[in-house]
């Protein structure tokens, strides 16, 4: 045996090692790839996680995005509609959209317990661009921004009218409308006039305005007199879009009203007083014009049972509908001028309505009290009026009007 050299001899630490085979190598291939496509997910994943927290922080605590609510007093003119049925949630959700507030949740919550909100009407509201949900609740329920909004007091007409007495202009129908319409975006004044309204009731075709199928006869003889629209228009308070040509807002305001006329039953009544709608409806603008509430009735039964004699109504009404100046008395010259209204001058009811009549106005002309009486007459400033089927008798209750001041005239 050799002697030991003094060198170190390897030692074994492990297994012997043997070559893999080209399956074993593709394998560890594979194996590696998986954990590089895992890795690369995960890396995505928790991406996407950081990128929404910063989302969210964003909008929590300020940066580009929109904020929960707004301050300060808005940024630009909007017109806002509220729509029959909007509940307050479809309200804020809408007025989200439109950019008015931040947030509908907001607005929801700055809105809660108020009454105003809750029974809001529909129309159209002046808002602005920008504006807190406090705000936004101030702004809708403040009836100076509410556009489009119209009353017809009872027994208005069309046209502008002024008392001879005390020289008082009371605004048409026509002018009610156009102020109605009014709103200003940016600065920018926006109005429907009172003439561009009164044009289209004399031009546009019947159908475009919506004239109810009992109207279109009497109103086609009107030929383009903007007045064959009058009384079609009912009293009341009516809401229309304020950005709509005149035609349409005629139309609309035209439409709503046939059907509140035919509500009240006009069609059947009609029919058991052996008239028309159109007929009853300026019989109830007369009374509207002619006597007290408490008179509309027994005045109702005059006007039938005149009309079946047949003898003239002779109505002063009839007789100040043409003017624009008016008072309760007429002159000779008044009641001899020859207009489509004029019931001293023609037989029968005049060519139209002479106003918008009121319900209880319309329900008198429905419903004539019983009575064989020709004439009457207010003899007092508290609206006293005698009736009466003799003439002579009728002379003398004028006697007492005239001496109590009823029948003066300015002129």
């Amino acid at each position: 045996m050799a002697e030991n050299s003094g060198r170190a001899m390897p030692q074994q630490v492990g297994p012997p090692r043997h070559r893999m085979s080209r399956t074993m190598r593709a394998r560890a291939v594979r194996a590696r790839r998986r954990r590089r496509t895992v890795g690369l997910l995960t890396l995505v994943v928790l991406g996407g996680v950081a990128a929404a927290a910063v989302l969210l922080a964003m909008r929590m605590f300020g940066g580009d995005s929109k904020p929960q609510d707004y301050a300060g007093d808005g940024k630009a003119d909007v017109l806002f509609q509220v729509h029959p049925g909007d509940t307050t949630d479809v309200i804020a959700q809408a007025l989200s959209d439109q950019d008015v507030v931040a947030s509908a949740p907001e607005f929801i919550t700055a809105a809660d317990g108020n009454d105003a909100i809750r029974m809001i009407d529909p129309g159209f509201y002046l808002m602005r661009t920008e504006i807190s949900a406090a705000s936004a609740v101030q702004r809708l329920t403040d009836p100076a921004n509410r556009v489009g909004k119209v009353t017809i007091s009872e027994g208005r007409q069309l046209d502008d009218i002024t008392d001879l007495r005390n020289n008082k202009k009371s605004d048409g129908i026509f002018t009610l409308i156009a102020q109605a319409s009014c709103y200003t975006i940016d600065g920018e004044e926006r109005c429907v006039s009172a003439k561009a309204l009164a044009d289209a009731a004399a031009n546009a075709p019947l159908a475009e305005l919506k004239v109810p199928d009992w109207a279109v006869g009497p109103v086609t003889e009107l030929g383009d007199d903007h007045r064959r629209i009058e009384g079609l228009i009912a009293a009341g308070t009516w809401q229309f879009d304020p950005t709509a040509e005149p035609t349409q807002i005629l139309a609309s305001l035209l439409s709503t009203s046939g059907a509140h006329y035919l509500q009240t039953g006009l069609l059947e009544a009609a029919a058991a007083v052996d008239m028309t709608p159109y007929e009853v409806l300026t019989v109830a603008s007369l009374l509207q014009k002619e006597a007290h509430p408490d008179d509309f009735a027994k005045v109702s039964r005059v006007i039938y049972n005149r009309l079946e004699v047949p003898q003239r109504l002779q109505m002063d009404s009839t007789v100040n509908y043409s003017l624009d100046r008016q008072e309760i008395a007429t002159t000779d010259a008044d009641r001899a001028r020859v207009t489509p209204w004029n019931t001293y001058a023609a037989d029968g009811l005049p060519a139209t309505p002479i106003g918008s009549p009121g319900g209880p106005a319309l329900t008198a002309a429905e419903h004539p009290e019983k009575g064989d009486w020709l004439y009457f007459v207010t003899v007092d400033m508290d609206g006293t009026t005698l009736f009466t089927r003799d003439y002579q008798k009728h002379l003398a209750n004028i006697e007492i009007a005239r001496r109590n001041g009823v029948l003066d005239s300015v002129r």
